[in-house]
């Protein structure tokens, strides 16, 4: 019997499995580089609350049947959205699935009526921060940038959609 090419798609989360590989994807990058925060803990434990009822999504990447990666796009101000807890599973990653979970999340942007999607990163992680370079994303001047709930943010960007 032939081998079948596994099938990547990009879907909303749906189930308590999404929800809960969402958390697990995120912890495991975060707690690779930096320290698991307050503000991780209160979205990744409650995503559907944090990001979804206010008017935001989130997207999971499935390899066939495994949750291999996913994005957050949450309301933050008047038609301003930020991209949030990108993560790709380490065995995932370099193939492209970055790239189209950032793709969906900003067509859901456009979608809500954003006018700006704003994003927080960190130096250490370059290879995210390119991909967000290349999809337009600007890094902010330093009397743009607003506080942030995390200590590694040290990389602030926008990204204007009109």
């Amino acid at each position: 019997m032939p081998e079948t090419t596994p099938t990547l798609t990009i879907a909303e989360l749906e189930t308590a499995a999404d929800a809960d590989a969402f958390r697990t994807l995120n912890e495991a990058w975060i707690e690779q580089y930096f320290t698991l925060e307050d503000e991780d803990r209160a979205i990744l434990g409650d995503p559907a609350g944090r990001i979804i009822e206010p008017g935001g999504a989130v997207f999971v990447a499935r390899l066939d049947d495994e949750v291999i990666g996913c994005i957050g796009i949450m309301p933050v101000g008047d038609r301003v959205f930020e991209l949030v807890k990108m993560a790709v599973s380490p065995s995932h990653q370099g193939h492209g699935t970055g790239r189209k979970l950032i793709a969906a999340a900003l067509d859901r942007a456009r979608t809500l009526g954003a006018q700006r999607v704003a994003l927080e990163s960190n130096s250490a992680l370059a290879s995210a921060v390119h991909l967000y370079e290349a999809f337009g994303f600007r890094h902010l001047d330093h009397d743009e940038i607003a506080p942030s709930p995390y200590v590694r943010a040290d990389v602030h960007m926008v990204l204007d959609l009109v």
